[in-house]
C-alpha cells in the first residue's frame, strides 16, 4: 500500500506503507541507533511522537516479549529506510510488521530517511501526519499544522500505571548467567512518568525491593511507604506542567535519597530552582558521548529526550554539574551539594546497550546505605 508523512512545513514524503492502515500524528523525530528498534518501539518516553529510523535495515530480527519497554508500542508511527517482513532470529515470535499492526501504528518505508533527517536537523522537530489510508497532500498537512506543539504537553500523566504494583524481575543478563539475585536490602518507590522495564530490572539487580507508584502519587503517601529510596523515571512530553512531580520532588528532597533519570532529571531541576528549555531537534540514540567531570571519563550513552536543563539556572551553591554532553555541551548530569540526590538526562539502563552507564544503579545503592548510616 501507499504511505505519506506530511510535515506542517508542506515538506512530503512518499513510499511504501507497512503496519496497520491508519492514520496517526505526532512530532517527528529521528533515532540514530543501529540495534534496538523494538525496545524504541515501546518506550513510553516516544509517546506523542513519529519516529525515523537512520539505520537503514529495520525489522530483520522479529520482535519477542521480553525485549518490550512497556506492555506495547507507545510511537505514534514508524518511518524506515527499508522495512523486513520477514523474520530470522532464534528469539522471535512475531515479525514487526505484525506487532506494530496489531496496535494499530503504521509505517512508511522506501523513503530517503537521510534526507528526512537532514531536514528535521536544519528545521528543528516539526509536526507530522503519517497516512497509509489517504495520499491528499493538502489535507494532511493542514491536519499536521492542527497538532498540538509538545511545548506545554504534560504526556506523563498520559502513559503512567493507573495501579502502584510490585516488580522483582531481574535482567535478561543475570538470568542467561545463571547469577543469583542480590538480597532485596532496600525499598525503592519508583515513580512512573514513563517507566521502562529494564530500569525495573537494573534496580532488582543491585538488591533492590521496587515498587512502582502513578506520577501523581503525592509525596506523602510515597513517605508512607517507608521506602530506602525513591527513582524518578523517563517519560514523554514537556517537564515544566508536571506541577505534581515538582512539589513531590520538592517534598521528599532531604528526606529520602533520589534518584532521576531523563523526564525525572529534569522534573529534579525545575523542583532545584532551575528552567528546562526544548531542544532544536533532541537526542535519541545510542551513540551519545557524555564526559563524567567528576572523573574525567567518556560514556557512551542511550538517549531519548527533546528537552534539557539549562546549567545557567541551577543554584551554583546547592547545585554541582556532573555530567555534559560533548556533543552540544548540554547539561547531562547533576548533583545536590548537601542533599542525598542525583539525576542523569540519559537512560543508564541501556538496552540494548551501550552499558558504560550502569554504575549509577550501584552509586544509587550507595547512596541508600551512606544515608541509612
Amino acid at each position: 500500500m501507499e504511505a505519506i508523512v506530511a510535515l506542517e512545513d508542506g515538506r512530503l514524503f512518499k513510499g511504501k506503507g507497512f503496519g496497520a492502515r491508519s492514520e496517526r500524528g505526532g512530532e517527528v523525530v529521528f533515532n540514530t541507533s543501529l540495534t534496538g528498534y523494538q525496545e524504541i518501539f515501546t518506550d513510553p518516553s516516544y509517546a506523542g511522537q513519529i519516529v525515523c529510523l537512520t539505520y537503514p535495515h529495520i525489522g530483520n530480527v522479529g520482535t519477542n516479549l521480553f525485549d518490550n519497554e512497556a506492555p506495547r508500542p507507545y510511537i505514534e508511527a514508524l518511518v524506515v529506510r527499508d522495512f523486513s517482513q520477514l523474520a530470522s532470529n532464534w528469539r522471535s515470535q512475531q515479525t514487526a510488521e505484525d506487532f506494530l499492526a496489531r496496535h494499530h501504528i503504521p509505517v512508511l518505508s522506501h523513503i530517503d530517511t537521510r534526507a528526512l533527517v537532514r531536514h528535521l536537523r536544519l528545521h528543528g522537530n516539526l509536526r507530522a501526519i503519517l497516512s497509509t489510508l489517504s495520499t491528499d497532500s493538502e489535507a494532511l498537512v493542514k491536519k499536521a499544522r492542527a497538532l498540538p506543539a509538545m511545548v506545554g504537553l504534560d504526556l506523563a500523566r498520559t502513559v503512567t500505571t493507573a495501579e502502584k504494583y510490585e516488580w522483582k524481575e531481574p535482567s535478561l543478563e543475570f538470568v542467561r548467567a545463571g547469577k543469583p539475585v542480590e538480597p532485596q536490602r532496600f525499598h525503592v518507590v519508583a515513580y512512573d512518568y514513563g517507566i521502562k522495564q529494564n530500569i525495573l530490572r537494573r534496580l532488582v539487580d543491585v538488591g533492590c525491593r521496587v515498587t512502582v507508584v502513578p506520577a501523581l502519587t503525592p509525596a506523602e503517601d510515597v513517605l508512607a511507604m517507608k521506602p530506602d529510596g525513591v527513582f524518578l523515571s523517563n517519560g514523554p512530553g514537556d517537564p515544566e506542567p508536571c506541577a505534581y512531580g515538582i512539589a513531590a520532588v520538592r517534598k521528599l528532597a532531604g528526606r529520602v535519597p533520589i534518584f532521576g533519570i531523563c523526564l525525572g532529571h529534569q522534573i529534579v531541576g525545575l523542583a532545584l530552582g532551575g528552567k528546562t528549555y526544548k531542544l532544536k531537534f533532541g537526542h535519541h540514540g545510542a551513540n551519545h558521548p557524555v564526559k563524567n567531570l567528576q572523573t574525567g571519563k567518556v560514556e557512551i550513552t542511550s538517549q531519548n529526550h527533546g528537552f534539557a536543563v539549562d546549567p545557567d539556572s541551577l543554584p551554583a551553591h546547592e547545585v554541582e554539574l556532573t555530567h555534559m554532553n560533548l556533543n552540544d555541551s548540554t547539561l547531562e548530569g547533576l548533583r545536590h551539594r548537601s542533599l542525598p540526590l542525583f539525576s542523569v538526562q540519559y537512560h543508564p539502563e541501556a538496552s540494548p546497550g551501550p552499558h558504560d552507564s550502569h554504575y549509577l544503579f550501584k552509586d544509587f545503592f550507595k547512596l541508600m546505605e551512606d544515608f541509612e548510616r
